[in-house]
C-alpha cells in the first residue's frame, strides 16, 4: 500500500479569488513506513502574498520571485503522487487550490490522481468530538514533537502529518508493531532458529509457593470468586 501525505502553503486562502500554491510538500509511506522519496518545492505564484497568510507561512513573494512557476513542477507532482492513497489534513482546502491549479493549466483535476482520499481532520473530529483537532493539537495529543515548528512548511507539516496518521490509525492490538524485530530469531533462510537445549529450569521454593498460595486467598476473597490462576480452575482448564 503506497500512500503520500500532502501539504500546501497559499497566498490566501481562496482559490477562486485567485489566491496560488506557493509551496507543495510530500512524503511517501508505503507499508506504514515512511520511504526516502519526498517532493518539495518553492513555487512563484506570480502574485502578492495576503498579509494573513505571510504570517503563517512567512514566504514572501520576494523570496518566490525566482522559484519555478506551477506548470514547472506539474509533471513531477504527477508522477509523484500518481495511484496513491494521498493523506490530507483539511483535504478540501489543499485539493480545492491543487484542482484549480490543474484546471489552469488545462488538465483534469489533481484529485483523480489518487487512488483515495483520507481527510485526517475529518477522521480527528470523528474520533475526538469537541475536542480541537489542529495539526499542533494532534501532535501534543500523540505526543509528537513539534517543538521545531515556528511556522508552517509544507515538507514539515506533512512530516509531521505522517507520523499523526500512523498514530491515528494505530490498533489497540498493534501499539508495538513498528518496534518488533521479527528477524532476531530466524537463521538466514528466514526460519525459526531452535530453542537452546541447555535451559536451566528454576523451580519455586516451597516459602515462594506459600506466598503464591496466600495472595490467591486474598484475591479469591476480594472477589468472592476463585480467581482464574488457582488450582481448580488450572485443573478444570
Amino acid at each position: 500500500m503506497r500512500q503520500v501525505i500532502l501539504d500546501t502553503e497559499t497566498t490566501g486562502l481562496n482559490p477562486a479569488t485567485g489566491d496560488r500554491i506557493i509551496e507543495i510538500g510530500c512524503v511517501e509511506m508505503v507499508g506504514r513506513r515512511l520511504t526516502d522519496r519526498t517532493f518539495h518545492h518553492y513555487i512563484n505564484p506570480e502574485r502578492d502574498i495576503d498579509a494573513g497568510a505571510f504570517a503563517v507561512h512567512g514566504l514572501s513573494r520576494e523570496f518566490l520571485s525566482d522559484k519555478p512557476i506551477f506548470a514547472n513542477v506539474i509533471e513531477e507532482l504527477i508522477e509523484f503522487v500518481d495511484g496513491a492513497e494521498i493523506v490530507i489534513h483539511n483535504a478540501p482546502f489543499d485539493l480545492g487550490f491543487l484542482d484549480n491549479e490543474f484546471a489552469l493549466l488545462k488538465r483534469p483535476p489533481f484529485r483523480g490522481l489518487a487512488s483515495k482520499i483520507t481527510d485526517t481532520l475529518l477522521d480527528a473530529r470523528q474520533m475526538f468530538p469537541g475536542k480541537r483537532n489542529s495539526l499542533d493539537a494532534l501532535c501534543d495529543r500523540f505526543a509528537i514533537s513539534n517543538k521545531h515548528r515556528t511556522l508552517h512548511g509544507a515538507l514539515l507539516d506533512a512530516q509531521l502529518l505522517a507520523e499523526v496518521y500512523l498514530s491515528m490509525t494505530r490498533g489497540q492490538e498493534d501499539l508495538t508493531i513498528d518496534l518488533v524485530d521479527y528477524t532476531v530469531n530466524t537463521d538466514s533462510s528466514g526460519h525459526t532458529k531452535p530453542l537452546p537445549s541447555n535451559l536451566k529450569l528454576l523451580k519455586a521454593s516451597a516459602e515462594d509457593c506459600g506466598i503464591h498460595e496466600k495472595i490467591l486467598a486474598e484475591i479469591t476473597k476480594a472477589s468472592k470468586k476463585d480467581s482464574v490462576w488457582s488450582a481448580e480452575n488450572q485443573v478444570a482448564s
